[in-house]
């Protein structure tokens, strides 16, 4: 009986192996995209499907700067290159662009319409103080267009799937009530109400360049209010407007309380929300799921969730995904071991068969670490980490993990060997 029991085993051992064999690993390997004495990056996260590389592939989008110890003062100018992936990543320069910082970038977004040629990114009138956004076309090494609203200066804060339209919001109010999240000293023309009717998110139709107000400040303060009627914030500001794959509904923070130099903040404030694209059911989520959540399909979001180990009893945090309409988490990626920190920036590739979650470990290692995570079966890969210096605060180098057209590479921000930050790819196979 022993003998059987041990034949078993090792048919049993013999048969796992094979399956392991024949399970395809998934391999990463890290290139520097750009370098040089000057610093280049991409920036910002905050957009569903925020793809760096033009439609064929061969041109990443990118900003030079000479500095990054500091927020730019308003007369500095980033440069807008192109990263020519064909010709031995040569650096072509485009334009200059004042609405832009360290953390963000410039809200880059290739035009759905025409993604080989055309893409978006904010600029500012540096003697008004504000804020447009442009559309350039590479072929014609000119703007072609720049969406002005002279009373209500906003740039786009993310381009709808479809290309049919972009969400635009006033990154002057940002910058002075969280100044991380939007342009020093960018115009802010609603500056004197808290909560402004005429100030919120605006749907910008890309063809015709006609706005219209989505949800405004007045609405979200009515909101809050039915929740706690004696909140007493001192302004509202709108973070991470999100728009879905469907280009029919929109996922966005509601915020108040956020300055580091405000003296009286008030009520600290952070919603999330979400809408319709035509305006329709303004909804206010109790269930948060952390800062830096991404659409997955339909009206799932994935996100992060705190929670109890029923095992241990220690507090844990765990990639989920949240319906909105259902206002639930009806599921979950992985776990502690594959997503130590699972509130970092994460990026689902345009395939839906990606996910990445880039993320710090510790303040003691100032090091970007990538998981890159399987959705079919979960099998995934972390990196080595990533240098990202000692910059912190408004200066900060994210994760900001951004995929390619073809769902099998990563850009990523890091530090080089000289100490410029620069631009990497990480590129994903399987064998």
């Amino acid at each position: 009986m022993k003998n059987v029991s041990s034949l078993l085993l090792v048919t049993v051992l013999i048969c796992l192996q094979r399956v392991a064999a024949e399970l395809p690993t998934i391999d990463l390997r890290i290139e520097q995209l750009t370098s040089g004495a000057k610093h280049h990056f991409f920036g910002y996260i905050g957009q569903c499907q925020t793809i760096p590389w033009n439609a064929s592939g061969r041109f990443v989008l990118g900003l030079e700067i000479d500095r990054i110890d500091r927020l730019p003062t308003p007369e500095e100018f980033a440069t807008v290159i192109l990263v020519d992936t064909h010709h031995d990543n040569t650096i072509i320069r485009l334009d200059k662009c004042h609405a832009w910082n360290p953390q963000q970038g410039t809200m880059f977004y290739w035009n759905p319409l025409s993604p080989e040629t055309q893409f978006f990114f904010n600029d500012r009138d540096i003697e008004t103080g504000k804020v447009f956004t442009v559309l350039y076309d590479i072929e014609k090494k000119q703007r072609v267009r720049e969406y002005k609203f002279n009373d209500t200066p906003i740039g786009n804060g993310g381009v709808a799937a479809d290309g049919s339209a972009f969400l635009a919001i006033n990154y002057g109010r940002l910058a002075r009530l969280r100044l991380v999240t939007g342009y020093p000293e960018a115009l802010d023309f609603s500056r004197d109400d808290i909560a402004p009717e005429n100030d919120g998110i605006f749907i910008v139709d890309v063809r015709t360049g006609k706005k219209r107000l989505l949800v405004s400040y007045r609405q979200l303060d009515a909101k809050l209010r039915e929740l706690k009627p004696a909140l007493d914030h001192t302004g509202l500001f709108i973070n991470h407007t999100l728009w879905n794959r469907d280009s029919d509904r929109v996922y966005f923070f509601a915020r108040a309380g956020w300055s580091k130099t405000m003296k009286d903040k008030g009520d600290k404030v952070n919603t999330p929300c979400s809408i319709n694209s035509d305006g329709t059911e303004l909804t206010l989520h109790e269930t948060f799921i952390g800062g830096h959540p991404e659409w997955k399909s339909g009206h799932e979001l994935i996100g992060s969730k705190k929670a109890i180990d029923e095992t241990t009893g220690r507090k844990t945090e765990r990639q989920v995904i949240y319906d909105i309409d259902k206002k639930k988490i009806v599921g979950q990626l992985g776990d502690a071991t594959i997503f130590p920190k699972p509130e970092g920036d994460i990026s689902l590739s345009p395939d839906g068969e990606w996910f990445v979650n880039g993320y710090q470990l510790s303040k003691e290692t100032p090091k970007n670490y990538y998981s890159v995570y399987r959705m079919s079966d979960g099998a995934f890969v972390r990196s080595k980490g990533m240098d990202k210096g000692s910059y912190s605060g408004n200066i900060r180098i994210d994760g900001a993990p951004r995929w390619n057209r073809s769902s099998d590479a990563i850009l990523v921000p890091g530090l080089a060997e000289n100490k410029t930050r620069q631009m990497f790819v990480i590129r994903v196979t399987t064998r």
